[in-house]
């Protein structure tokens, strides 16, 4: 069954500054949920809270009712998946074994079958297995960091600007592929995005971050309605008027 997620009061300052500023949020099991925001608003510095990269000056972070200080960092991490957007693949092993580099950690070991299984979940070749990093184009990495993101049959996924190097098309199609392995492997998954027309098309719950707050969460629909507030329709206001150029242009 897919994870739940609790913020009770979260809290993280650095100095004087406040990256989050009392978070309470619920997330239910299979979610999808957008983190949207400016540079800063503390969208990252709130999902890196939920695996432990980050640990909040108060309050608590709660992973299927147990709060995620009480558990081993190793082993949770191992049950997350975690997808970001400098891919991270180490470049002297290969696809396969970087595939396999979180089982690894935990004293497990993958097969062949499974990491075949785990390519073809990202619609990559079984060949690609023995190939190094350097050889595959950037959508065709971020595949693979997909792939090793779901090699500990995560019931929790982590995305930050995972597609935010790739090329329009890519994008696309790895955000599709994305949300279909969210329901086909029965996941949540929270995912932080610049691109409010990203959240929209993916997320079925877009909560708008400024200033280490929540300042809306709303579904893609009441967004796109005018709800949400004028921070959220500030940045809905960025894909509205991109649709409306294009629709002159085709005039």
């Amino acid at each position: 069954m897919a994870s739940s997620l609790a913020f009770e009061g979260v809290t993280k300052r650095y100095d004087t500054t406040e990256a989050l500023a009392g978070i309470d949020l619920n997330v239910e099991p299979g979610s999808f949920i957008a983190l949207v925001g400016a540079s800063g608003s503390g969208k990252s510095t709130l999902l890196k809270t939920i695996n432990r990269l980050v640990d909040p000056t108060t309050g608590r972070v709660l992973l299927d009712g147990e709060d995620v200080t009480t558990r081993d960092p190793t082993e949770m991490r191992r049950r997350m998946g975690y997808v970001f957007q400098g891919i991270g693949l180490f470049p002297h092993l290969t696809v396969g074994e970087n595939i396999a580099m979180g089982p690894r950690l935990v004293g497990e070991k993958l097969t062949g079958e499974r990491i075949t299984e785990l390519l073809e979940l990202v619609d990559l070749q079984p060949d690609m297995a023995s190939r190094l990093p350097a050889e595959l184009s950037g959508g065709q990495q971020q595949r693979v960091g997909v792939a090793r993101a779901l090699a500990g049959d995560p019931k929790l996924l982590l995305m930050d600007e995972p597609f935010g190097a790739l090329d329009p098309v890519t994008r696309d199609a790895l955000g599709t592929r994305v949300r279909d392995l969210h329901a086909r492997l029965d996941l949540t998954t929270i995912m932080v995005t610049h691109d409010m027309a990203e959240a929209l098309i993916l997320a079925e719950r877009v909560l708008v971050m400024d200033r280490g707050r929540i300042v809306a969460d709303e579904t893609p629909q009441a967004l796109a309605s005018g709800k949400g507030g004028d921070i959220a329709q500030a940045l809905v206001e960025i894909p509205r008027h991109q649709a409306q150029r294009m629709k002159e242009l085709e005039a």
